[in-house]
Protein backbone atom coordinates (compact mmCIF):
# COMPACT_ATOMS: atom_id res chain seq x y z
CA UNK A 1 0.00 0.00 0.00
CA UNK A 2 1.42 3.19 -1.21
CA UNK A 3 -0.93 5.61 1.12
CA UNK A 4 0.53 8.15 3.41
CA UNK A 5 -1.12 8.68 6.85
CA UNK A 6 -1.79 11.70 8.62
CA UNK A 7 -2.62 12.18 11.49
CA UNK A 8 -4.71 14.59 13.46
CA UNK A 9 -5.60 16.15 16.63
CA UNK A 10 -6.47 19.52 18.88
CA UNK A 11 -3.87 20.97 21.75
CA UNK A 12 -5.20 22.17 24.29
CA UNK A 13 -7.11 21.64 27.37
CA UNK A 14 -9.58 19.00 27.16
CA UNK A 15 -12.99 19.55 28.86
CA UNK A 16 -15.58 16.37 28.31
CA UNK A 17 -15.92 13.53 26.24
CA UNK A 18 -16.68 13.26 22.75
CA UNK A 19 -14.94 14.21 19.19
CA UNK A 20 -11.48 14.42 17.81
CA UNK A 21 -9.08 13.79 20.68
CA UNK A 22 -7.36 17.16 22.56
CA UNK A 23 -4.06 16.68 23.99
CA UNK A 24 -2.00 18.72 26.52
CA UNK A 25 1.12 20.21 25.24
CA UNK A 26 3.00 17.55 26.99
CA UNK A 27 1.03 14.85 25.73
CA UNK A 28 1.61 16.19 21.94
CA UNK A 29 5.17 16.35 22.13
CA UNK A 30 4.45 12.35 23.08
CA UNK A 31 2.50 11.67 20.49
CA UNK A 32 4.38 13.80 18.16
CA UNK A 33 7.36 11.83 19.22
CA UNK A 34 5.70 8.51 18.50
CA UNK A 35 4.03 9.72 15.13
CA UNK A 36 7.65 10.34 14.23
CA UNK A 37 8.98 7.00 15.02
CA UNK A 38 6.11 5.03 13.16
CA UNK A 39 6.04 6.99 9.86
CA UNK A 40 3.05 9.55 9.91
CA UNK A 41 3.23 11.58 7.23
CA UNK A 42 2.39 14.81 9.50
CA UNK A 43 0.00 15.48 12.11
CA UNK A 44 -2.89 17.76 11.67
CA UNK A 45 -3.75 20.20 14.53
CA UNK A 46 -7.30 21.08 14.79
CA UNK A 47 -8.68 24.27 15.34
CA UNK A 48 -11.99 23.47 16.75
CA UNK A 49 -12.44 20.93 19.36
CA UNK A 50 -15.48 19.39 20.32
CA UNK A 51 -14.33 18.69 23.69
CA UNK A 52 -12.18 21.68 25.15
CA UNK A 53 -10.15 25.04 24.31
CA UNK A 54 -7.59 24.21 21.43
CA UNK A 55 -4.82 26.23 21.46
CA UNK A 56 -4.16 28.29 18.51
CA UNK A 57 -3.23 25.27 15.82
CA UNK A 58 0.27 27.92 14.01
CA UNK A 59 1.21 28.50 18.02
CA UNK A 60 1.48 25.15 18.87
CA UNK A 61 3.39 23.66 15.06
CA UNK A 62 5.92 26.48 16.24
CA UNK A 63 6.19 24.62 19.35
CA UNK A 64 6.42 21.02 18.49
CA UNK A 65 8.43 21.47 15.04
CA UNK A 66 10.89 23.17 17.65
CA UNK A 67 11.26 19.29 19.02
CA UNK A 68 10.25 16.81 15.98
CA UNK A 69 11.40 16.30 12.64
CA UNK A 70 7.86 15.28 11.84
CA UNK A 71 5.46 17.37 9.32
CA UNK A 72 2.76 19.86 11.18
CA UNK A 73 -0.47 21.04 9.32
CA UNK A 74 -2.02 23.74 11.57
CA UNK A 75 -5.43 24.70 10.57
CA UNK A 76 -5.95 28.29 9.96
CA UNK A 77 -9.35 30.17 9.50
CA UNK A 78 -9.74 32.99 6.62
CA UNK A 79 -11.05 34.59 9.82
CA UNK A 80 -9.30 37.13 11.52
CA UNK A 81 -6.17 36.34 9.69
CA UNK A 82 -4.94 38.65 7.10
CA UNK A 83 -3.44 37.02 4.40
CA UNK A 84 -0.24 38.89 4.37
CA UNK A 85 0.55 38.25 8.12
CA UNK A 86 -0.68 34.69 7.55
CA UNK A 87 1.39 33.62 4.65
CA UNK A 88 4.53 35.47 6.40
CA UNK A 89 4.25 33.06 10.15
CA UNK A 90 3.38 29.93 7.70
CA UNK A 91 6.28 30.54 5.58
CA UNK A 92 8.97 31.30 8.45
CA UNK A 93 8.03 27.64 9.92
CA UNK A 94 8.44 26.24 6.35
CA UNK A 95 12.00 27.47 6.15
CA UNK A 96 12.62 26.56 9.76
CA UNK A 97 11.35 22.91 9.39
CA UNK A 98 12.67 22.49 6.24
CA UNK A 99 10.05 22.18 4.35
CA UNK A 100 7.53 20.23 6.87
CA UNK A 101 4.63 22.19 6.73
CA UNK A 102 1.30 22.80 5.01
CA UNK A 103 -2.01 24.40 6.46
CA UNK A 104 -5.53 23.14 6.39
CA UNK A 105 -6.80 26.59 5.02
CA UNK A 106 -10.51 27.21 6.82
CA UNK A 107 -13.29 29.18 4.86
CA UNK A 108 -13.99 32.14 7.01
CA UNK A 109 -15.20 35.88 7.08
CA UNK A 110 -12.49 38.16 6.63
CA UNK A 111 -9.89 39.78 8.95
CA UNK A 112 -10.18 43.82 10.35
CA UNK A 113 -6.79 44.79 7.97
CA UNK A 114 -8.17 43.15 4.68
CA UNK A 115 -12.06 44.86 5.57
CA UNK A 116 -10.53 48.15 5.98
CA UNK A 117 -9.68 48.47 1.99
CA UNK A 118 -12.33 45.82 0.92
CA UNK A 119 -15.38 45.73 2.80
CA UNK A 120 -17.19 43.50 0.73
CA UNK A 121 -19.40 40.83 1.88
CA UNK A 122 -18.51 37.26 0.18
CA UNK A 123 -19.36 33.72 0.15
CA UNK A 124 -16.71 31.99 2.33
CA UNK A 125 -15.93 29.60 -0.95
CA UNK A 126 -14.97 32.50 -2.46
CA UNK A 127 -13.10 33.67 0.00
CA UNK A 128 -11.45 30.83 0.82
CA UNK A 129 -10.26 30.47 -3.69
CA UNK A 130 -9.21 34.12 -2.93
CA UNK A 131 -7.33 33.89 -0.17
CA UNK A 132 -5.49 30.56 -1.15
CA UNK A 133 -4.31 32.39 -4.54
CA UNK A 134 -2.99 34.87 -2.32
CA UNK A 135 -0.97 32.88 0.12
CA UNK A 136 0.19 31.01 -3.23
CA UNK A 137 1.45 33.81 -4.99
CA UNK A 138 3.27 35.42 -1.75
CA UNK A 139 4.77 32.27 -1.43
CA UNK A 140 6.43 32.07 -4.98
CA UNK A 141 7.01 36.29 -4.89
CA UNK A 142 10.51 35.49 -3.23
CA UNK A 143 12.24 32.13 -4.80
CA UNK A 144 14.91 30.55 -2.67
CA UNK A 145 17.29 30.90 -5.11
CA UNK A 146 16.98 34.68 -5.03
CA UNK A 147 18.42 34.44 -1.91
CA UNK A 148 22.25 35.45 -2.36
CA UNK A 149 23.93 36.70 1.28
CA UNK A 150 26.92 37.64 -0.25
CA UNK A 151 28.05 39.77 2.89
CA UNK A 152 31.50 40.63 0.83
CA UNK A 153 29.64 42.10 -1.93
CA UNK A 154 26.89 43.68 0.50
CA UNK A 155 24.15 41.42 -1.27
CA UNK A 156 21.39 39.85 0.05
CA UNK A 157 19.29 38.97 -2.53
CA UNK A 158 18.83 39.33 -5.97
CA UNK A 159 16.50 41.77 -6.91
CA UNK A 160 15.33 40.93 -9.97
CA UNK A 161 13.96 37.41 -9.33
CA UNK A 162 11.58 38.70 -6.37
CA UNK A 163 8.43 39.88 -7.89
CA UNK A 164 5.08 42.27 -5.98
CA UNK A 165 2.12 39.96 -6.53
CA UNK A 166 0.21 43.42 -7.23
CA UNK A 167 -3.31 41.72 -6.00
CA UNK A 168 -6.21 43.88 -6.55
CA UNK A 169 -9.23 41.28 -5.50
CA UNK A 170 -13.01 41.39 -4.89
CA UNK A 171 -12.09 41.08 -1.37
CA UNK A 172 -7.79 41.61 -0.79
CA UNK A 173 -5.54 43.89 -1.98
CA UNK A 174 -1.98 42.60 -1.08
CA UNK A 175 1.33 44.32 -2.86
CA UNK A 176 3.77 42.12 -1.66
CA UNK A 177 6.38 40.93 -2.48
CA UNK A 178 6.83 38.56 1.02
CA UNK A 179 9.42 39.22 2.98
CA UNK A 180 12.06 36.46 2.95
CA UNK A 181 12.52 33.22 0.71
CA UNK A 182 10.68 29.94 0.11
CA UNK A 183 11.81 26.63 1.53
CA UNK A 184 13.21 23.81 0.19
CA UNK A 185 9.73 22.37 -0.73
CA UNK A 186 8.93 25.68 -2.64
CA UNK A 187 6.18 26.49 -0.74
CA UNK A 188 3.63 25.36 2.19
CA UNK A 189 1.17 22.60 1.07
CA UNK A 190 -2.24 23.99 0.95
CA UNK A 191 -4.82 21.59 2.40
CA UNK A 192 -8.79 22.37 1.72
CA UNK A 193 -11.28 19.90 3.17
CA UNK A 194 -14.41 18.98 0.15
CA UNK A 195 -17.06 19.10 2.07
CA UNK A 196 -16.56 23.03 2.98
CA UNK A 197 -14.64 24.37 -0.66
CA UNK A 198 -16.46 22.11 -3.40
CA UNK A 199 -13.49 20.77 -6.53
CA UNK A 200 -13.90 23.55 -8.43
CA UNK A 201 -11.90 25.91 -5.12
CA UNK A 202 -9.84 22.97 -4.78
CA UNK A 203 -8.82 22.44 -8.58
CA UNK A 204 -7.43 26.08 -8.12
CA UNK A 205 -5.83 26.39 -5.36
CA UNK A 206 -5.31 23.47 -3.32
CA UNK A 207 -2.33 21.04 -2.77
CA UNK A 208 -4.08 18.22 -1.32
CA UNK A 209 -8.11 17.80 -0.26
CA UNK A 210 -9.48 15.58 2.64
CA UNK A 211 -12.73 13.78 1.99
CA UNK A 212 -15.12 12.15 4.12
CA UNK A 213 -15.67 8.31 3.47
CA UNK A 214 -19.43 8.89 2.05
CA UNK A 215 -17.99 11.11 -0.58
CA UNK A 216 -14.97 9.21 -1.93
CA UNK A 217 -16.28 6.56 -3.93
CA UNK A 218 -16.39 9.08 -6.75
CA UNK A 219 -14.07 11.60 -5.41
CA UNK A 220 -11.20 10.68 -7.53
CA UNK A 221 -12.59 10.55 -10.97
CA UNK A 222 -14.58 14.07 -9.89
CA UNK A 223 -10.79 15.34 -8.52
CA UNK A 224 -9.13 14.39 -12.03
CA UNK A 225 -12.10 16.16 -14.09
CA UNK A 226 -11.88 19.26 -11.91
CA UNK A 227 -8.08 19.70 -12.15
CA UNK A 228 -8.49 18.24 -16.39
CA UNK A 229 -10.82 21.85 -16.13
CA UNK A 230 -8.22 23.97 -14.42
CA UNK A 231 -5.83 22.36 -17.11
CA UNK A 232 -3.54 20.28 -14.22
CA UNK A 233 -3.34 16.39 -14.14
CA UNK A 234 -4.43 14.39 -11.42
CA UNK A 235 -0.67 14.01 -9.92
CA UNK A 236 -1.11 18.10 -8.59
CA UNK A 237 -3.72 17.38 -5.80
CA UNK A 238 -3.56 14.46 -2.98
CA UNK A 239 -6.80 12.89 -2.13
CA UNK A 240 -6.67 11.93 1.34
CA UNK A 241 -9.75 9.79 3.13
CA UNK A 242 -10.49 11.15 6.40
CA UNK A 243 -11.12 8.10 9.37
CA UNK A 244 -12.98 8.86 12.39
CA UNK A 245 -11.97 6.49 15.23
CA UNK A 246 -13.72 5.01 17.90
CA UNK A 247 -12.98 1.60 18.35
CA UNK A 248 -9.83 -0.20 18.44
CA UNK A 249 -10.79 -3.22 19.40
CA UNK A 250 -10.04 -5.11 15.66
CA UNK A 251 -6.61 -3.22 14.63
CA UNK A 252 -6.14 -5.92 12.17
CA UNK A 253 -9.43 -5.76 10.86
CA UNK A 254 -9.66 -2.26 10.45
CA UNK A 255 -6.36 -1.50 8.99
CA UNK A 256 -7.16 -4.26 6.58
CA UNK A 257 -10.54 -2.47 5.42
CA UNK A 258 -8.70 0.62 5.54
CA UNK A 259 -6.27 -1.16 2.94
CA UNK A 260 -9.28 -1.88 0.58
CA UNK A 261 -10.79 1.41 0.65
CA UNK A 262 -8.28 3.60 -0.04
CA UNK A 263 -7.49 0.54 -2.81
CA UNK A 264 -10.78 0.87 -4.31
CA UNK A 265 -11.47 4.84 -4.06
CA UNK A 266 -7.90 5.24 -5.19
CA UNK A 267 -6.76 7.68 -2.18
CA UNK A 268 -3.33 8.83 -1.94
CA UNK A 269 -3.57 9.08 1.69
CA UNK A 270 -5.76 8.83 5.31
CA UNK A 271 -5.94 10.98 7.81
CA UNK A 272 -6.78 9.15 11.30
CA UNK A 273 -8.69 11.42 13.64
CA UNK A 274 -8.40 8.98 17.05
CA UNK A 275 -11.23 10.08 19.78
CA UNK A 276 -10.19 10.19 23.68
CA UNK A 277 -7.06 11.38 25.08
CA UNK A 278 -3.29 10.44 24.94
CA UNK A 279 -3.34 6.75 25.36
CA UNK A 280 -6.36 6.57 22.59
CA UNK A 281 -4.14 8.11 20.52
CA UNK A 282 -0.96 6.37 21.34
CA UNK A 283 -2.75 3.11 20.54
CA UNK A 284 -3.72 4.11 17.40
CA UNK A 285 0.21 4.82 16.63
CA UNK A 286 1.29 1.94 17.98
CA UNK A 287 -1.34 -1.01 16.80
CA UNK A 288 -3.13 0.73 13.95
CA UNK A 289 -0.47 3.08 11.64
CA UNK A 290 2.43 0.01 11.89
CA UNK A 291 -0.56 -1.77 9.52
CA UNK A 292 -1.06 0.59 7.19
CA UNK A 293 2.36 1.86 6.16
CA UNK A 294 5.77 1.11 6.52
CA UNK A 295 8.09 4.10 7.79
CA UNK A 296 9.77 6.12 4.54
CA UNK A 297 10.49 9.57 6.02
CA UNK A 298 10.56 11.78 3.27
CA UNK A 299 12.51 14.91 2.89
CA UNK A 300 9.49 17.58 2.77
CA UNK A 301 5.76 17.48 3.53
CA UNK A 302 4.95 17.71 -0.06
CA UNK A 303 7.50 14.62 -1.38
CA UNK A 304 5.34 12.47 2.22
CA UNK A 305 2.41 13.69 0.20
CA UNK A 306 3.83 12.58 -3.40
CA UNK A 307 3.50 15.63 -4.47
CA UNK A 308 5.97 17.54 -7.29
CA UNK A 309 8.59 20.62 -5.38
CA UNK A 310 6.71 23.57 -6.11
CA UNK A 311 8.42 26.46 -8.21
CA UNK A 312 7.42 29.84 -8.86
CA UNK A 313 5.52 30.25 -12.11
Amino acid sequence: MSTFVQLAFAVGEPAGRGGPAVLSLADARVAAALAEQTGVAAIRLLDRAVAGQALEPTVAAAYLAGAHGIAFVPELSTTGNAPYNAARRLLSIDRATGGRLGVALLPGVGDEVSDAGRPVAADSVERWREYAGVLTRLWESFPREALVGDQEAALFADDELIHPIGHEGDLYRVAGPIDGPSSVQGRPVIVADLAATGWAAVAAAADAVVVERADTPEADAALADALRTAGLPRSETALIGRVPITDLTDPAGLAAELHAWAETDRLDGLELVPTGDLEAVSAVLRELVPLLIDPAPAPTLRAAFGLREAVAS
